[in-house]
């Protein structure tokens, strides 16, 4: 059967989609940050293939955050303010800061064992991953409390928060964890041990944290339910992480110092990234309220969120491709057009790919009787990054 478009809700997903990647513009920003800084990921043979994973490590997180508040905004279980709020809106964030620790644990176990196979390094540099991992990622905490912000303003000004808030919070993710990441492997290869100490202190928070949280929280059905789901999720995002990592270091070879693509590749990842938490949001705030049936045949009735945010995102590819070129002082006519055409390229494959994997999770979660929000956006935008990455890879093979 064809799709069911309405038009009046899919200028509505459209234009909220355009408001919403266009923060991903700041993913210019980060991408231009790593550009300039590629001695810094030159100090050791894991740095550039390690930054995809601190990536998603944030984006799992933020996604998981996101996707439980937007929903529960929805259907009342969490009311739009900081004090004064549910149970289930503290224990949530008590469970964000766990699941700071164990993402952190799993994201450098796994890398360890990719990059011993591929990237070339062995499990001696463990303990430097895993430390340097988890002080980016408690800097990254910090977050938490602006996508509560977010989605509550969001809510409050009659916007759909499912549709604003995870692509606002994964570009700002993405700023501000490019330049924790940066500054922890400044610290931490410095000369001086103050910095590395440092480093050091930043890592072993969480772990304090958690200690103080866990035991308090051991027989709350909601809490541990959340951590339970959410493992089982970090498992898979770690492997997929990684994936990504070995891609990117195969983009390295063959970009051979292209800064345009360095300078871009955030903001990519970033919206393709988009485009799959809107679909997957929006349908699983949609099998909450019962206006969506949990079967792949009812995807036409989801018709009109999918072209809405796809379109958005073919609109944001052109932006960047220009003001990649404008960073890097070549933007020029047939650069631009040779260049827009391989993101262009870049979008057709990961969109697509994103679109079917997004709602076959939102789908499947719920057939299964679990919480579709502790799997949706934490799996797609880990997915996200890897299939754009190969997407990439395969548009630069193509059109060179």
């Amino acid at each position: 059967m064809t799709p069911t478009v309405n038009s009046r809700a899919f200028f509505r997903t459209l234009k909220e989609a355009l408001i919403a990647y266009s923060f991903d513009v700041g993913g210019i920003l980060a991408g231009f940050i790593v550009a300039s800084q590629l001695n810094v990921f030159q100090r050791s043979p894991w740095a550039i293939a390690v930054y995809p994973a601190i990536l998603s490590a944030r984006g799992v997180i933020s996604g998981l955050f996101s996707g439980r508040l937007s929903t529960a905004l929805h259907i009342g279980t969490i009311y739009p303010r900081l004090f004064g709020n549910t149970k289930s809106f503290y224990k949530l964030f008590e469970s964000v800061i766990v699941i700071t620790l164990e993402t952190s644990v799993a994201m450098s176990l796994v890398s360890v064992v990719f990059g011993s196979a591929f990237w070339g390094i062995t499990f001696a540099y463990f303990s430097d991953i895993l430390i340097i991992v988890m002080a980016t990622m408690t800097l990254g905490l910090t977050l938490s409390l602006v996508t509560i912000a977010v989605a509550f303003v969001t809510f409050e000004k009659g916007l759909d928060p499912d549709v604003i808030v995870y692509p606002i919070m994964s570009t700002v993710a993405d700023i501000f964890i490019t330049i924790c990441y940066v500054l922890t492997l400044n610290m931490f290869f410095h000369p001086s041990s103050i910095g590395k100490y440092a480093v050091v202190f930043l890592g072993i928070l969480p772990v304090i944290l958690t200690l103080y949280i866990f035991p308090r929280n051991i027989h709350e059905e909601e809490f541990v339910k959340t951590i339970k789901e959410s493992f089982l999720t970090l498992i898979l995002v770690a492997f997929i992480v990684n994936v990504t990592g070995t891609v990117l270091n195969r983009i390295n070879a063959v970009a051979e110092g292209r800064r345009e693509i360095y300078t871009v590749y955030p903001a990519l990842i970033d919206t393709v990234g988009d485009v799959g938490s809107v679909v997957g949001s929006t349908a699983t705030t949609k099998l909450a309220l019962g206006l969506l049936k949990p079967s792949f045949s009812d995807m036409r009735s989801h018709a009109t969120q999918i072209f809405g945010a796809w379109i958005a995102s073919i609109t944001m590819f052109v932006l960047f491709s220009a003001l990649s070129l404008l960073m890097n002082s070549m933007l020029m006519f047939y650069t631009f057009l040779g260049f827009t055409s391989l993101l262009l390229t870049t979008n057709v494959i990961a969109v697509a790919v994103m679109v079917l994997i997004s709602y076959a999770v939102s789908i499947l979660t719920f057939q299964k009787g679990l919480d579709p929000d502790n799997f949706v956006i934490p799996i797609e935008s880990s997915l996200a990054d890897s299939i754009t990455s190969i997407a990439l890879l395969v548009a630069l093979f193509l059109l060179g």
